[in-house]
Order: structure tokens, then sequence, then C-alpha cells
């Protein structure tokens, strides 16, 4: 990077000789910086108080304050802040021991002036990086807080709960919901929550890779490992360390493969394809699927080993239909994002009739199609309201299952009924499905598959 790319930087140079000072500031000033000559390391301790210094250039040995003394008051003011040492030529152990301290760099006089540019150029550079990576991660911890987990239903408090519970812990977690329901929000939020959100979160889908592919993408491969292998790849485990890896619809993976991760969660070791050695990798494992694991355990597809092993903490995030109390919120909430990406929608809120709609739908897309659904709704707007018939068709043959069933008016199909009361009677029990299969005298399965079954809208 240039120094003109710097010319908002202001450099303080401390130096009880005034003239040295001022050369080198002068040099800056030249250079494209704001640069301040200062003989009192009095002052300059002063200013490094204040937002106002952005590098410090400072001499080692002077009067009253010394360029340690400097250097420590900088940090703890702002530990962010280069600082660059000069130091006589029998000083250099000083010197050392200011690199240790949290010096930049130091620089024995007599120096090229060009030199410490360049130092400066290096310093700056590096301190707008770390700068815009930690408010990378400031974002990305408060869009994937366990605050953007929107609901207030029992089955999500519940959610909410488990998170808290888990959150810095290292065990596995299996994220199970339908499609759509917010597998891979969860996801996030639990790795935004825990102590490994400094480092990287990592997700791969393991129904979107072929089985050889998928291995040396997550693994990793040496060069010449296989056609095409023209470059060592570390792999997902290895660029997941410290941090958290995501096995998206997990009971996609090939049985080869099961039993390699089996044997990753088991030993915390990675072999790269084609490489000889292990490796150690410390990597909080988070699978998610949509599919019942158990049924392809009982089918032979799904190792049963390494679903006791994923199995330790599962969460299971409900169907939208099974939550419909946090319909409002959620299209509050999508309402506001998609009003906030297109400034020019005249789109402000739902009127009574809609929102009635968009509660009465099954949503079998789940919080997704929601979402979906509302993005359009303001791209499309013509009014500050949206009216009942400007939904989707879709939306507006919906049947509602909130209610219980009434034996007055149309004969409906016995397997609708069964539905619709049993969504009636989950909800009445908070959407506790253990509870309402009790109460309904059926296993969990049952209720599981009559609350799945779509009504077909009427003829």
């Amino acid at each position: 990077m240039s120094p003109a790319s710097h010319e908002s930087a202001r450099i303080l140079v401390v130096d009880d000789t005034f003239d040295m000072a001022d050369t080198i500031a002068d040099c800056l000033r030249d250079r494209g910086w704001k640069a301040t000559a200062l003989a009192s390391s009095q002052e300059a301790l002063r200013r490094l108080e204040g937002d106002g210094v952005d590098a410090l250039v400072t001499d080692l040995r002077m009067p009253d304050v010394g360029g340690l003394e400097l250097l420590g008051a900088s940090r703890r003011f702002d530990p962010t802040r280069p600082v660059i040492i000069m130091t006589a030529y029998g000083e250099v152990e000083s010197a050392i021991e200011s690199i240790r301290q949290g010096a930049h760099h130091y620089l024995v006089k007599p120096f090229k002036l060009d030199e410490l540019v360049l130092f400066l150029e290096r310093a700056l550079d590096e301190k707008r990086v770390r700068s815009e990576a930690r408010a990378l991660r400031a974002t990305l911890a408060e869009r994937f807080s366990l605050g953007n987990i929107v609901g207030k239903s029992a089955a999500m408090q519940t959610v909410h709960d488990v998170i808290e519970r888990v959150k810095d812990s290292s065990v596995p977690v299996l994220v199970a919901g339908e499609t759509g329901t917010g597998k891979g929000l969860v996801a996030h939020a639990l790795h935004a929550e825990s102590g490994r959100r400094a480092k990287a979160f990592v997700a791969v889908n393991c129904a979107s890779l072929p089985e050889s592919l998928l291995e040396s993408e997550l693994f990793g491969h040496s060069k010449g490992a296989f056609t095409g292998a023209t470059a060592s790849s570390k792999g997902l485990f290895a660029e997941a360390d410290g941090g958290t890896l995501l096995l998206d619809e997990i009971g996609e993976m090939a049985p080869t493969l099961q039993a390699k991760l089996l044997h990753v969660l088991e030993s915390g070791t990675i072999r790269p394809v084609g490489a000889t050695k292990e490796r150690g990798v410390d990597v909080r494992i988070l699978a998610a699927t949509h599919r019942d694991l158990r049924q392809l355990v009982h089918r032979g597809r799904f190792r049963e080993d390494l679903f006791y092993r994923l199995d330790v903490v599962t969460l299971e995030i409900p169907a939208l239909r099974h939550r419909r109390e946090d319909i409002p919120l959620l299209a509050d909430h999508f309402l506001a994002r998609y009003r906030a990406k297109t400034p020019g929608s005249p789109v402000e809120r739902l009127s009574p009739e809609a929102l009635g709609a968009i509660m009465d739908h099954s949503w079998p897309g789940n919080v997704r199609e929601l979402a979906h659904v509302l993005e359009r709704l303001v791209l499309l707007g013509r009014s500050s309201v949206i009216l009942r018939a400007d939904l989707p068709a879709a939306i507006l043959a919906a049947t509602s299952a909130r209610d219980p069933p009434s034996f007055d008016g149309a004969i409906v199909p016995i397997r609708d009924l069964q539905r619709r009361y049993a969504a009636w009677a989950f909800e009445q029990m908070a959407g506790n499905k253990a509870r309402a299969a009790e109460r309904l005298g059926v296993d969990v399965k049952t209720l599981a598959k009559w609350l799945s079954e779509e009504v077909e809208p009427p003829p």
C-alpha cells in the first residue's frame, strides 16, 4: 500500500532533540502523512491518552519519560496503535526488550528515513487489517447471535435454552428439522455465542459433493494424491481448527466417509488424502439434517456408532406450522430486513386480513418460504399496506390448522380432520410433542407423521 493511502494517519514523533524529531516529521509530511514533532515526552504521554495519534515513533532514551514507558502507556490507551522505537547502537538489548513488550519494530540510529517509512506503512496496514477483521467479526457476531433467532413460542424458547446450556461445550450437536426451519442460523448462533467465536466457522453441504471430492474437501490432500492435485490442500477440518465445522445434510454422507468422521470425533486427528501422517485438530462438530437419522440407521444407511456419537445433544428446530404464534414476529422481522434492502419500496406493514391469511398457511417451506414471500411482497408492493389480495394464491387457498375442527358445514376427509386436530392438540401442549402424543394416545412418531401431512386445497 502506498503512503498516499495513509494520508489520514496521524504520526507522533518524539525525541528529546527537537531538531531530530522535526526532521523525521518533515519527511513523513512530505510522504503525505500528518506528522507532529515533540521534544517533551511528558507532552507525548498526554497526547497518547486521546484518540489523536495513529502511530508513535519514539526515541528510547529520554529524560522524564523514556521510550519504554511511552510504549507501555500507548498500549494501555490503544493496544492496536503501532509503536516504532529509535535507539542508539549500544542500546540494542533494550530495543529488543521493547519488541517483547509490544513495539512493532526498532531502528538503530542513524537510519534511512525510507526505512522508517517502510515500517510505518507495514504497521498501519496491519492495524487496518486487524481493525477490519474485528469489525467483520463483530458484524458476524451480531448477525448470527442468539438474539437473531426470532421467536417467543415455547418450542423456540427451548431451542434458546439448549443453546445457552451447550454453547461453551465442545460436544457435537445434532441440529434436526425440516428444510427451511433455520438449522444453519441455529448452528451459526451456537458458534457466535461460544468461546470459539473468534475462530473460524466453516460449513459444508455433504449432499453437494461426490464422495471423492468431499473427502478431500474435509480432510485435505497432499500434492499428487490424485489426478489434478497439483498442490496440497489443508481441508476444512484444518481450516476450522480452534473453531466450528458445520456438516450440513449429514444424512447424505457416504458410509466410508462416515467411518472417517467417526475416527476424527474419537481421536481428534485427521489424515489428508495421500498423506502418511495424521495431525491433530481442535474442532467442534455441528451436524444438521432434515432426515430421520434413526430411520437411516435402521435401514443400514447411517452408522449406528456415528449416530450415537453425534447425538450427544440434539436440537429439534420446530416447523413453522408448529409455532404459529411466532409468525407475526417473523413477518415484522423480514419486512424490516427487506425494506432496508429495498428503500424505494412503499410497503410498510401487513393488513390484519393479510396477516390472518399468513397465519393460516401451512408453510411447507417453513421460515425460508415465509422470508421469500415477504421479500416478494416488498419488491412488488404498490402501496404502504399489503392486502390479503396481494398474497400468493397458495396462501389464499390455505386451510387453517389452528382451530379445533368443527362438525358444521362441509364434510372434510378424515385425514384432514386428524391432522387439524393433532395440530390443535400440539399447540395446546405448548409445542411439546411428547405431551401431545401422550394426550392423544399415540406415539411421537405417529404424531409427527400426522403433523407433517399437508392439506389438499379445496376443489
